[in-house]
């Protein structure tokens, strides 16, 4: 369930970096505190007792904007179908709009976004500070420390086709 996979890597990366801060959402960002030093699966288990329904992938970058926080790498675990807040003017996604305006405030920082079930549209287009990844593995941590860490580029994935590594 897409659900559980998006609260054990919250869990997961709220344990091994105790500053992350993890912002759940549904229609709206769901008030959730999660303990760091509580156990992966405790905290997961809070995660995915949040009821679910709607996907409004803007609400918690929005809720950065409004708080004018810093940060240096926002990771998005969701199937990204945010049909809440649709843009249909043709003008990027709202996402896209939140995330220019935390990137105004915090110019080095990253975006991943990995959709658990990849449907061929995402909220916010690869460039050089936005990483998309469709469905998930273990390796998509060490993806994302490499992209944080810009050790990852665009052209990544040309390097290793053509090493034959994959």
């Amino acid at each position: 369930d897409e659900q559980d996979v998006a609260a054990l890597v919250a869990a997961a990366v709220v344990r091994k970096n105790t500053s992350a801060q993890v912002l759940p959402f549904e229609h709206s960002v769901v008030n959730l505190t999660l303990n760091p030093f509580d156990t992966v699966m405790t905290n997961a288990q809070k995660l995915a007792s949040i009821g679910g329904g709607g996907t409004n992938c803007s609400a918690p970058l929005r809720k950065l904007n409004e708080r004018k926080a810093a940060g240096d790498l926002i990771i998005y675990v969701s199937d990204n179908e945010s049909w809440v807040d649709a843009n249909g003017r043709g003008r990027g996604t709202a996402t896209m709009h939140e995330w220019n305006v935390f990137k105004q405030r915090n110019p080095q920082a990253r975006m991943v976004c990995i959709d658990i079930q990849p449907y061929g549209t995402t909220q916010a287009y690869e460039c050089d500070d936005i990483l998309n990844v469709g469905g998930f593995s273990d390796q998509v941590f060490d993806v994302i420390a490499k992209f944080a860490a810009g050790t990852l580029g665009a052209d990544h994935w040309v390097g290793v086709i053509e090493a034959g590594t994959i």
